[in-house]
């Protein structure tokens, strides 16, 4: 049972943006917060519920209701609605959360991150790192997930397994590549300009095109509060994938441009129907089962992401990056083959 709230505060003279999961243990609990939120907030005016409360408040109220909720905060490094984003949010846990700090036990990573960025700032490592995926939309469920592996699956087992960061339990996560998410790198959308932290610097943070400032992207963001090099590995952190969605992976085999195309589902549900879950597709499949039966160029998509060896075009202020997995040349070749 779960959700994600929207909190707007103002706090040390700045007014504060976030975003919080709140993980729920049955549905009596989720009433009675429900009626507790509802006698002063329009709680059902949107799908991410905003609330005018600070975040150590709503974790107070959440712990009062039942101890065991978990609430901890969301894609923690986006510019306008995170714990750390550049436009609205804190340096440290500690400045959001004070006296409820230590009831956080988890941070989310959010699409435009990866571990590995989450490595270079230390005050994390206590932390359990976790990946989940929002209901956006139907096809994006599981692009981000957390990998368990438990005896019996219960909330109370995954509360602990997440509280007491039990590696042996919790294996890992399945991420978006970071570049591909919408704040990656600093830019401006309507000026159509983009660029990695170094080069916002000597342009001292201020748009080349506008002249108004630059959005601060993720990249950047970790950049400034990190504590450790670049390439850092956190050695008491489980592992992590990175991924493209199947039905991308198709539709850029066979040169289609939209994954929702007929002929794009039709070989995702073939492919769903003879293999399994799209995730052991992309991760555990041995590839030569989908010879004689799935096109060659397909095959060698699925070979290209599992190394990683793609060509990607970083997402800014809230415009998705690009990745891609032929580049124009390989293209140019497969269509000459068809000519």
């Amino acid at each position: 049972l779960s959700t994600e709230v929207a909190l707007i505060y103002k706090d040390q003279e700045k007014v504060r943006r976030l975003h919080l999961v709140i993980h729920a243990p049955n549905r009596e609990a989720v009433k009675k917060l429900n009626e507790i939120l509802d006698a002063k907030y329009n709680i059902r005016s949107d799908g991410r519920p905003i609330l005018g409360m600070s975040a150590p408040e709503l974790v107070k109220l959440c712990l009062g209701v039942d101890p065991k909720f978990l609430v901890y905060p969301a894609h923690i490094w986006t510019p306008w609605f995170s714990v750390f984003g550049s436009k609205s949010g804190f340096n440290t846990l500690e400045e959001c959360f004070k006296d409820q700090t230590k009831y956080i036990y988890a941070y989310e990573t959010g699409l435009s991150s990866d571990p590995a960025m989450n490595w270079r700032f230390s005050a994390l490592d206590h932390l359990t790192c976790l990946s989940n995926s929002d209901a956006h939309s139907l096809e994006n469920i599981g692009r981000e997930a957390n990998i368990f592996d438990l005896e019996r699956v219960t909330y109370n087992e995954i509360y602990r397994v997440i509280k007491d960061r039990d590696l042996d339990c919790l294996k890992g996560t399945i991420e978006f590549y970071p570049e591909e998410g919408m704040y990656h790198f600093d830019g401006h959308r309507d000026c159509d300009f983009s660029c990695e932290p170094s080069q916002s610097q000597k342009l001292k943070n201020i748009c080349p095109v506008c002249k108004k400032p630059l959005v601060i992207g993720v990249f950047n963001r970790v950049e400034e509060l990190a504590d450790r090099p670049e390439g850092f590995k956190l050695v008491s952190a489980p592992g992590f994938k990175k991924l493209v969605e199947l039905d991308k992976i198709i539709a850029e085999a066979l040169m289609i441009k939209s994954r929702k195309s007929k002929q794009v589902q039709m070989v995702y549900k073939s492919l769903i129907t003879q293999f399994g879950s799209e995730l052991s597709i992309l991760m555990d499949l041995d590839l030569k089962l989908l010879e004689g039966s799935s096109d060659s160029r397909i095959i060698e998509a699925l070979r290209r992401v599992r190394a990683g060896k793609l060509i990607i075009n970083p997402g800014f202020d809230g415009r998705y990056g690009e990745v891609k997995i032929f580049s124009e040349k390989d293209t140019n070749q497969k269509q000459s083959v068809l000519l």
